[in-house]
């Protein structure tokens, strides 16, 4: 299994990169948290990796910090969960606000990632609430706030209901909110300048 990867950045997205290890290229699929940390970074990198190998497909999925690779570990034990979904709940939620969300039981946040709903919610809770509890991997939180958080996601399924991709509405709202030097922003706003960005 692969373990984690050093190399040089090709390629940047908000949910997957490419890097180029001694000339061969290597697909990583990551979750919005792993894009954010990286930054402007375009030189060596060090992602750690999880390979989901299924009978038609191997995926590598990557991550800045132990911390993400193990919450994603965690959340793709649990039946019904795969390795999408799982990079689209870290994609939301900090795996300190996961923690929080799981162990205080909070089903409205977690419903509140796009394609997880209350049934799913439930179950994370129900089996992965002693697991989260006893963790002592993940990280103090940091910003984006929870609140920004909200706005986020809300912006980006709003984008994709006006016909955007999921990649195409991430980008824009990352970019209006690295733009913006007051970090609070209304999720009304946040759509508006996203909609303006993507078109200039």
């Amino acid at each position: 299994m692969i373990s984690y990867l050093h190399g040089k950045l090709a390629h940047k997205s908000p949910t997957e990169l490419i890097i180029d290890v001694n000339g061969v290229g290597y697909a990583v699929h990551v979750p919005l948290s792993t894009y954010e940390k990286l930054g402007h970074t375009d030189g060596q990198v060090k992602i750690l990796t999880y390979m989901h190998v299924r009978e038609d497909v191997m995926q590598l999925y990557g991550f800045a910090t132990e911390a993400e690779r193990e919450a994603f570990r965690l959340l793709i034990s649990i039946s019904g969960i795969g390795p999408k979904m799982a990079q689209g709940i870290l994609s939301g939620l900090s795996t300190q606000e996961l923690r929080e969300a799981i162990i205080q039981g909070n089903i409205a946040l977690l419903t509140s990632i796009p394609g997880v709903g209350r049934k799913t919610s439930e179950r994370i809770i129900l089996e992965l609430r002693d697991k989260f509890a006893k963790q002592e991997v993940f990280e103090t939180p940091s910003p984006p706030t929870s609140k920004q958080l909200k706005a986020r996601t809300e912006a980006i399924v709003a984008l994709m209901s006006l016909g955007y991709t999921r990649q195409s509405a991430e980008r824009a709202v990352l970019t209006v909110l690295r733009e913006r030097v007051d970090k609070e922003i209304s999720v009304e706003e946040l759509i508006k300048l996203a909609l303006r960005h993507s078109t200039t």
